[in-house]
């Protein structure tokens, strides 16, 4: 269960970090960064922050359009071409990096999600695991994966047949098909394996 243990050891103002939307073929890679305000945030809000992936779409929307009463967000993304160039580890940092810099409080501390660190403005430690034991980390997951699977629904409407609104940009069978029958977009990672052996067809 994830609780407030680190941000109260940090001490002071702590945000969580948090990315989803590495593994998928398309799409950008989406952080987010939560200040938690541990003396507003409810105890039945607090009980039901977990890992996103944990949580239903519908408790997830319910969540994040609660926690910008309680917490302060920032949000940040890096483009297809960007994990082209920077690769997709560089593209994750580049996102928490600018999720961070969208807080209008520069936070003390940082707590990050995994065991690889980005170029923040505060001092850091990451968590393996963090959004499943730290709430503000788990809050920064849930931001996240709301706010990427929102793009990625607005993108499908302009560019159907792939799937999006359901599959977040995923290989799905779907995707697969719809690659081949379709081809690719600009907003597929065109770094990525699948994306390089449909466009060496071409």
């Amino acid at each position: 269960m994830a609780d407030l243990h680190y941000e109260k050891q940090a001490g002071g103002i702590v945000a969580g970090i948090d990315e989803v939307g590495r593994g998928p073929w398309a799409g950008p890679v989406v952080a987010a960064a939560v200040i938690i305000d541990p003396d507003k945030l409810p105890d039945e809000l607090a009980n039901v922050i977990d890992d996103s992936k944990k949580l239903s779409a519908k408790n997830r929307e319910a969540v994040a359009a609660q926690l910008p009463f309680y917490a302060e967000i920032g949000i940040g993304a890096a483009t297809p071409a960007e994990i082209g160039q920077l690769n997709i580890l560089g593209a994750t940092f580049r996102a928490m990096e600018r999720a961070v810099c969208a807080l209008s409080t520069v936070p003390q501390f940082a707590l990050v999600d995994g065991n690889r660190m980005p170029s923040l403005p505060c001092p850091a430690r990451t968590i393996v695991k963090g959004d499943s034991i730290s709430l503000s980390i788990a809050a920064a997951s849930i931001v996240a994966k709301v706010t990427r699977d929102r793009i990625m629904t607005k993108l499908s409407l302009r560019y159907p047949g792939y799937g999006w609104e359901t599959n977040s940009g995923y290989g799905t069978p779907q995707h697969s098909k719809a690659l081949e029958e379709i081809g690719v977009t600009p907003h597929h990672r065109k770094s990525f394996a699948p994306i390089i052996k449909i466009l060496s067809l071409d």
